[in-house]
């Protein structure tokens, strides 16, 4: 069975945009394999070289909104392809950076490219695939995404060890160039809408943003989960800083965001289900690793082993649960997604250690899976009805709301295991107590879900509008 029927030019451009979600997601994982030989090579403490991931995060999650609405005003194919020079460009800055702060800067401007990619490969996709196929290719991409997450440590170990450090980044050339060419040739032609129905570009919304989530992003990860006055000083200018984007988007001619579009029940909902969601699955990579290590007793090896099952199963579920959406219809699919997280987050949390390293994997297994089929859904029901003029920016939102709740899952859920297992150093806290604090943090999990079942019941009986 194909997985989209279609000619063969459309075949490439979903290689194009599989390529445009892969390459982004691979060196969010890639540079973390490279920050002990970085610190070394660089002569940095490991807090300085982590800028080293923390720039390219920044970037993406401040950016990634204002770079889909610039792909709605200048044409999504133009800003594409722009974007993947700007990410093959950085990479090749970053295996020439003689320094550690020229290697940041280089990593901040990779963000840039990650953030057009990774916005624009979604809105793409309604222009690439007809609209019965949306949930195969809204699965595919997701596949591709967990494929480059998975791979990235491996990969970075094996290039780092054959080639250094420098290679980690200089992979992305070759991928870049392909990925140039492959846009050029396959992806549609721009179809703009008149000027007048297009706006202007709202630099100052797009400035207060930015400046919002940097400091919500900061205030989550900031001093690893120990929260001091700095974290709240950012949190409250993230508070404040939101008001102040809705107010400059509610005078603007031509705002960043039509605040139209947040006030639709069913965007709201569904951008409220991915960050929850999202800050749920987070959990799952906090408290893990301490669980299997902590309560269960595997060694590093077998750690290791047992993590890579979530995105193992993230990869291989991804085109099965597109195909799912398709058949049985993404509102359908989006609810069954929930229930089934639901499930193996109670199972998380109620399941004895005595079980062993199964009782932990199969309720992961189902977890994993289960958010690949919510992810394709709920992508789908907000992708498939979106006007054209609105496509970037959209797809913007839904990307920004899954990172914001891996970054709020990141700071939350790990808190909420610290306090749970009642040990200052969770590194030497008694098997029980990390067995307690895991039960306790998947009960939370599992009631996150069941608000964003709650939220989501109401407005999934309604069409989207989102115009």
């Amino acid at each position: 069975m194909k997985l989209i029927a279609s000619s063969g030019s459309v075949r490439w451009a979903l290689a194009s945009l599989s390529l445009s979600m892969l390459m982004p997601s691979l060196d969010t994982s890639i540079a973390n394999a490279g920050l002990p030989t970085l610190s070394q090579a660089l002569d940095a403490s490991f807090q300085q070289v982590q800028w080293i991931v923390l720039a390219y995060l920044l970037a993406i999650t401040t950016l990634i909104v204002s770079v889909g609405r610039l792909g709605d005003i200048v044409g999504r194919r133009r800003l594409m392809l722009a974007g993947i020079a700007i990410f093959t460009l950085a990479s090749l800055a970053c295996g020439l950076a003689p320094s550690l702060g020229w290697l940041v800067a280089a990593r901040a401007v990779q963000g840039l490219g990650a953030a057009i990619m990774l916005a624009l490969t979604v809105a793409l996709v309604g222009e690439t695939v007809p609209k019965a196929q949306t949930g195969s290719a809204m699965g595919l991409l997701g596949t591709v995404s967990a494929i480059g997450t998975t791979l990235g440590p491996s990969l970075g170990g094996v290039l780092i060890s054959g080639f250094g450090w420098q290679a980690i980044f200089l992979v992305n050339l070759p991928l870049g160039v392909l990925n140039a060419v492959l846009a050029y040739r396959y992806l549609p032609a721009d179809r703009q809408a008149p000027k007048v129905q297009r706006g202007a570009f709202d630099l100052l919304g797009t400035l207060v943003l930015a400046l919002t989530l940097g400091a919500y992003a900061l205030a989550m990860t900031w001093g690893e989960g120990d929260w001091g006055a700095l974290n709240l000083a950012l949190l409250l200018i993230a508070v404040a800083g939101a008001g102040v984007f809705l107010f400059v988007e509610a005078t603007a001619a031509s705002p960043l965001i039509k605040l139209a579009l947040l006030r639709d029940r069913g965007l709201r909902t569904s951008l409220a289900m991915s960050m929850l969601v999202s800050t749920v699955m987070m959990a799952t990579l906090v408290v893990g690793p301490f669980y299997l290590s902590g309560a269960l007793g595997l060694n590093a090896a077998l750690v290791g082993l047992a993590l890579s099952v979530g995105p193992l199963v993230a990869a291989l579920a991804g085109v099965p649960a597109g195909r799912l959406v398709d058949r049985l219809g993404a509102r359908r699919m989006t609810v069954a997604g929930l229930v089934a997280m639901a499930l193996g987050a109670c199972v998380l949390s109620l399941i004895p250690a005595r079980v062993g390293i199964i009782g932990y994997l199969a309720p992961i297994a189902v977890m994993t899976a289960s958010y690949a089929l919510f992810q394709a859904a709920n992508n789908t029901l907000i992708m498939t009805d979106v006007s054209q003029d609105q496509r970037g920016v959209i797809a913007g939102l839904l990307s920004l709301s899954r990172n914001l709740g891996l970054i709020t899952g990141a700071s939350v859920m790990g808190a909420v295991f610290a306090l749970a297992s009642s040990t200052p150093d969770i590194t030497h806290a008694a098997p029980e107590a990390v067995a307690h604090g895991m039960a306790i943090t998947f009960a939370v999990a599992a009631g996150l879900i069941g608000l964003a079942f709650a939220i989501a019941l109401p407005a999934l009986k309604r069409e989207p509008v989102v115009a």
